[in-house]
């Protein structure tokens, strides 16, 4: 049984940080280096707004998983009874999957093409393959030793979108600006919407319950719960700092850097704007941060869509053969050469509207006493997680509004 002494604190952490790689997935990318090139400092509200809001989701779903045991999908698998119902919950949960698994494929694919030069197509089957590889280490060696790989992936992401801000560093005031909340026009709210896609992933809320569900036995003493609860906090501000200060530096980067200059609103030619702008070794450093960025996420993306079909189908398949299915709507997106960039961002768009639907059952459940016992949310926790979830439906109203009447 793991035991929550204070000298065993860091032992505790982890599952957060792998849960947190989804916030830095190839369409986190997409998405801040877009709106960073066409808009500048305009969306930094959104990309801080996200952050503060995913702390809170991925915090909840982390507490669902430690105290009852249960992943979010196996407890909805039981509770929606319906089979009909509980189906049609299941496709769009996966929708949202496939939509994650394109833009970290995509995304792999477009960081060897920078490094390498390799096609988009051979760069996905590649980055699809090393993905199995990291799975295997799952189900082989078990959740720490995954943590461990995705972790150090972790470290290289950091690393890679973080560095170019040290070179081109941000305007203080327009920083400051920019965190009043505000758009211009349609568009900065489709790049909003694909930031909090990006940002607050539907498939980590679901992953975090199973990683937690993984990692740590359900423990009887009430006070032993508590104190695990305690570094589970710790772990998910660690891991949404990181998220949030990557995920920023992208943006900054972007609109310190990269404003105004043409062909900045893809990755190809961000990379090259990088490269004429801040010279080659940042340009690769970036590149290097983007694959890396691609293997991790594509993996715990794949560990989520697993627990997802268990969860609500109750049928268990191996991860390795549901990988190799997941891989072909990247794949055939890759073949018939659609623009990478603009699917990344619609994906993350996707993503958007798949979040009202993990995240509404989530707050549901963790404020029954009947689920969580005594560990029930407080009345102001389940405040702020309806608060946060009105916002996101609001915002994917608006924009299926501006869609469908082609403002």
């Amino acid at each position: 049984m793991a035991t929550v002494a204070s000298s065993h604190l860091l032992w505790l952490l982890g599952p957060a940080l792998v849960a947190g790689v989804a916030y830095l997935d190839p369409g986190n990318v997409a998405s801040n280096m877009t709106a960073g090139a066409r808009y500048g400092y305009l969306l930094v509200w959104v990309v801080v707004a996200g952050n503060v809001m995913a702390w809170l989701i991925q915090y909840l779903s982390a507490k669902l998983g430690i105290v009852t045991g249960t992943s979010l999908p196996e407890i909805l698998g039981v509770r929606i009874r319906r089979p009909l119902t509980r189906r049609l919950y299941w496709v769009q949960a996966e929708l949202v999957a496939m939509a994650t698994d394109l833009a970290e494929i995509i995304g792999g694919a477009v960081a060897l093409n920078l490094l390498f030069g390799l096609p988009l197509l051979a760069g996905g089957v590649i980055t699809g393959v090393i993905s199995m590889i990291v799975l295997t280490v799952q189900t082989r060696r078990g959740p720490r030793t995954f943590e461990r790989v995705i972790v150090a992936l972790l470290l290289i992401i950091t690393v890679g979108f973080a560095a170019g801000v040290f070179f081109a560093p941000p305007d203080a005031g327009s920083v400051v600006a920019g965190l009043v909340p505000r758009f211009e026009g349609a568009n900065s709210v489709l790049l909003a919407a694909s930031i909090l896609g990006a940002t607050i992933m539907p498939h980590a809320i679901y992953a975090h319950s199973a990683l937690t569900r993984d990692r740590f036995p359900v423990v009887a003493d009430g006070a032993a719960t508590r104190r695990l609860l305690w570094a589970t906090k710790w772990d998910v501000t660690i891991a949404m700092a990181i998220a949030g200060t990557v995920n920023l530096s992208i943006l900054l980067l972007a609109a310190s850097a990269l404003q105004g200059v043409a062909g900045t609103d893809t990755l190809e030619g961000a990379h090259a704007a990088l490269e004429a702008t801040l010279g080659p070794v940042i340009a690769t450093v970036f590149a290097v941060g983007l694959l890396a960025s691609g293997l991790a996420s594509t993996s715990v993306g794949a560990y989520a869509g697993a627990e997802i079909m268990h969860g609500l189908l109750h049928v268990r398949v191996p991860l390795l053969a549901r990988r190799v299915v997941t891989l072909i709507p990247a794949l055939l997106i890759l073949g018939v050469g659609f623009d990478p960039t603009e699917a990344l961002v619609l994906s993350q768009v996707v993503l958007s509207f798949g979040i009202p639907f993990a995240l509404i059952p989530l707050v549901w459940l963790t404020m029954q006493r009947g689920v969580l016992g005594e560990h029930v949310n407080r009345w102001y926790t389940t405040v702020a997680g309806a608060v946060c979830a009105l916002l996101l439906v609001a915002l994917n109203v608006v924009l299926l509004v501006l869609v469908f009447t082609g403002a």
